[in-house]
């Protein structure tokens, strides 16, 4: 939803990625917005208000809110499009590649169509983002638990607004409190999106509506983009879960809702002006937008049917504080019922699925490494881990607990070819490489090197010009140790007999005494000291290579 203001004028030049539900429904939920708030224009702006001085005289919450000289206006119909071309649509568990470093793939999250949680990985190390998911059979495809495993990282966010809240349990609660008001003649008033907990909210109806002799109450969905958030839901088969799939085959509509509607039991409409205000009689039940209770069709019904106690307002949507959406229409005498219906991960969920794709670190906000504070004696309502999560706060950089050590280098094949194994213990061998490293877009090929071309010959004397020195093949690699025992009795064969031997820190001297010659034995290096005798010189090196492995 705050797409347009990271993509519009702030100078944003990269691609998005989203799956195509996240495109569709995302473009009718800002199109909702956008209406929304174009049916009540403002003659003038004003500022003032946000200046601190004036800001802590206003009635809460505003008086308490932060930042508002940062608020901004909403955006505009043409800024939403011109979001939405910079997005690149994905499809789950595809991998798209970032600038040849890291590839970024889709997973299904579980929570709406279309919604992901991703993983960032590179050749040796992985990442997994998750955020907004939810383990619960619901209308979505089930989450993909299995491709997290094996992360490095992984980034922790999106968990349930409302632990405390049994999602089945509101659900029943939704039904038997909108039952008891129609029965008793009134209205049932639900603020709602015009998509995601809406479609379970319908179906959960659809299965009680008979058995609770609602069968003649009509059922209203008021959005400015109702007709296309219906027809959208039953037209995503492949982001379903596989009992709505299996449904599309047979050929039957996946979501109950299309029945509702061609049985005249749910009726749509752009908004309350036109076919409704003639076709509209109670007792009923409305679904409209916008949940905060400030803006939208939702309005209209607070003020037609807040003053009668018949009447009952049913919050599902737990983004908003009910008593704080309520406040600017009290008093009230309608029935308010809250029943947040939020099918996220909770603290129990998550930590039993940390559990099973066990990352090796785990990056949370800090909130979620301490109980909530109206709780504080709620040890389970927070992330209890071994190691502990690393927490963050908001706009805090963070180095993650991991570097790059290893990058993948291909080697061309006729490079591949030249080299020649040597084999220094059983099934392992190794063999040198002399080449060029040829580095473009992240990705790193060993090439052969190249052979300089043969100068021309020349009569005119030309001035000296530097050229790149000529490439020189590459001497020999030495492996191994030398043993002092047989060195010592290789000596003597060579009639070399006087030898004192010293130990080091780091292996040992030995002295030749006659020809006043130091041999100097250590882990990784031999050095032979003599003065002007280059033959003695020759002739210890060879003995000294005797024992030492050539690649």
């Amino acid at each position: 939803m705050a797409l347009p203001y990271i993509t519009e004028n702030s100078g944003f030049m990269g691609t998005v990625y989203a799956t195509e539900p996240t495109l569709q429904i995302g473009r009718l939920l800002m199109e909702e917005l956008v209406n929304f708030m174009e049916r009540v224009p403002k003659p003038q702006s004003a500022t003032c208000w946000k200046s601190k001085e004036v800001q802590r005289l206003l009635p809460g919450p505003l008086k308490d809110a932060v930042e508002v000289w940062a608020w901004k206006k909403c955006y505009t119909m043409q800024e939403v499009n011109s979001a939405l071309s910079k997005v690149q649509l994905v499809g789950y568990s595809q991998k798209v590649e970032l600038f040849g470093a890291v590839q970024v793939s889709p997973l299904s999250s579980g929570y709406s169509l279309g919604s992901s949680n991703w993983i960032i990985q590179s050749h040796h190390e992985k990442v997994a983002y998750v955020s907004g998911s939810s383990l619960l059979t619901t209308h979505p495809q089930p989450m993909d638990q299995s491709s997290l495993k094996n992360s490095d990282v992984l980034i922790l966010t999106g968990l349930t607004q409302m632990p405390t809240a049994n999602p089945d349990g509101m659900l029943g609660e939704f039904c038997s409190n909108l039952a008891m008001t129609i029965r008793a003649g009134g209205n049932v008033l639900v603020p709602c999106y015009s998509s995601g907990v809406i479609y379970d909210l319908l179906e959960c109806l659809y299965q009680f509506i008979d058995s609770a002799n609602l069968g003649t109450t009509p059922f209203y969905f008021i959005s400015p983009v109702a007709n296309s958030s219906l027809e959208f839901s039953q037209i995503f088969a492949e982001w379903l879960c596989h009992n709505k799939q299996s449904k599309v085959y047979l050929p039957e509509p996946p979501f109950p809702h299309a029945e509702l509607i061609q049985t005249n039991k749910l009726k749509h409409y752009p908004s309350i002006h036109g076919d409704f205000s003639n076709e509209f009689r109670q007792p009923c039940v409305v679904f409209t937008g916008h949940p905060s209770l400030r803006f939208g069709d939702v309005v209209h019904f607070m003020e037609l049917w807040g003053k009668s106690s018949l009447n009952t307002i049913i919050f599902t949507e737990p983004d908003f504080n009910y008593l704080d959406a309520l406040a600017p229409y009290q008093p009230l005498s309608m029935k308010c019922i809250y029943c947040p219906i939020d099918t996220r991960l909770n603290f129990h969920q998550v930590s039993k699925l940390l559990k099973e794709i066990q990352p090796l670190h785990v990056v949370c906000p800090e909130q979620y490494t301490q109980p909530p504070v109206s709780q504080s004696h709620r040890s389970d309502l927070m992330l209890e881990l071994q190691p502990p999560p690393m927490p963050y706060r908001r706009c805090s950089v963070l180095n993650l607990p991991f570097k790059r050590r290893y990058e993948r280098v291909y080697i061309m094949p006729e490079l591949a070819n030249s080299l020649v194994p040597c084999e220094v213990k059983p099934g392992v061998s190794v063999a040198t490489v002399s080449a060029v490293i040829h580095s473009k877009d992240n990705k790193h090929t060993l090439q052969s090197v190249p052979k300089p071309p043969p100068a021309p010959p020349s009569k005119k004397r030309k001035r000296v010009i530097e050229e790149p020195p000529a490439f020189m093949s590459p001497k020999a690699l030495l492996s191994g140790a030398v043993p002092l025992e047989g060195f010592l009795a290789t000596l003597q064969k060579h009639g070399i007999t006087e030898v004192k031997v010293e130990e080091t820190p780091a292996g040992h001297i030995l002295h030749l005494q006659e020809q006043d010659t130091l041999i100097q034995l250590d882990e990784d290096g031999t050095h032979i000291v003599c003065d002007n005798n280059e033959p003695l010189r020759t002739t210890l090196r060879d003995l000294v290579l005797r024992f030492l492995l050539k690649l």
